[in-house]
């Protein structure tokens, strides 16, 4: 076993896991793979894309092994407690995030060690699948800039669209059969000069979030052939919407009381 700070995992499993994985993935989806030149061969990276679907993580890591780098995922941490599951993640190498916590926690000590040891890390912004009705990006978390900015690595955006059809979100039965394409694009990193050096302040690393954004959303516009909405879907702001509607109305005021001058 191989040590990563407080995270141990198996360079045997990983070896075994480009063996048997690649060629499953390959046979549940087509694929149509562009960019990959973006990846570095070597050292710490990020990896920044939407997430629409539970399938989203086997086209992306097929997509990464194709582009020579392994990918350690980020996941929610409650999936590591699942017999069997848990353990398979841990041996090859996957960081568990806590849900719950202040955005600043979602930058894992485990996740800036393996960066500097030259990890390849599949960061999603978002934090889970878009809620947004046409499976647009939503307003993303600011964990990847923090990470990013204070780790100096650089951050490959990757828009990709057709997951959702071989298993919609929520949705516990996949459709393989026909095989659906799965089409994926890697950009150049992300221009994150204009933050570098400046104190990791709340505006800060929303703008540099929303860099970060632009540039998977502008992929994804460019793989549908559609216009993107002129602001992204804000799940706060929705929920806090919900909530107004669902308050009762005001009950009439009481009549006001007649004028003086009615009175007499």
């Amino acid at each position: 076993m191989s040590k990563r700070g407080g995270q141990s995992y198996s360079p045997t499993w990983r070896t075994w896991s480009t063996v048997y994985l690649p060629p499953l993935f390959k046979s549940l989806m087509k694929r149509d793979f562009q960019g990959q030149q973006h990846f570095p061969r070597e050292g710490g990276m990020i990896v920044a894309a939407n997430h629409m679907s539970y399938a989203d993580w086997a086209a992306l890591a097929q997509f990464t092994h194709e582009a020579g780098r392994y990918p350690a995922f980020l996941i929610k941490s409650s999936v590591f407690d699942i017999k069997g599951i848990g353990s398979y993640l841990r041996i090859l190498g996957q960081l568990p995030v806590q849900r719950g916590q202040t955005d600043a926690a979602l930058v894992l000590k485990d996740a800036e060690r393996g960066l500097a040891e030259g990890e390849c890390l599949i960061f999603y912004p978002e934090g889970t699948a878009t809620r947004d009705p046409d499976l647009w990006p939503m307003v993303a978390k600011t964990g990847v800039a923090r990470l990013a900015l204070t780790s100096g690595v650089p951050v490959i955006p990757l828009a990709h669209w057709g997951a959702q059809d071989i298993l919609k979100y929520g949705s516990k039965r996949p459709h393989l059969v026909p095989r659906r394409t799965v089409h994926m694009v890697a950009g150049p990193p992300v221009d994150l000069s204009g933050y570098a050096g400046k104190p990791l302040t709340k505006e800060t690393l929303r703008a540099a979030t929303d860099v970060i954004m632009a540039d998977i959303t502008g992929m994804l516009a460019k793989i549908r052939g559609e216009q993107p909405p002129a602001a992204p879907y804000d799940p706060a702001a929705a929920r806090r919407a919900a909530r107004q509607e669902s308050r009762p109305a005001a009950s009439p005021s009481s009549p006001t009381e007649p004028a003086a001058d009615e009175r007499q």
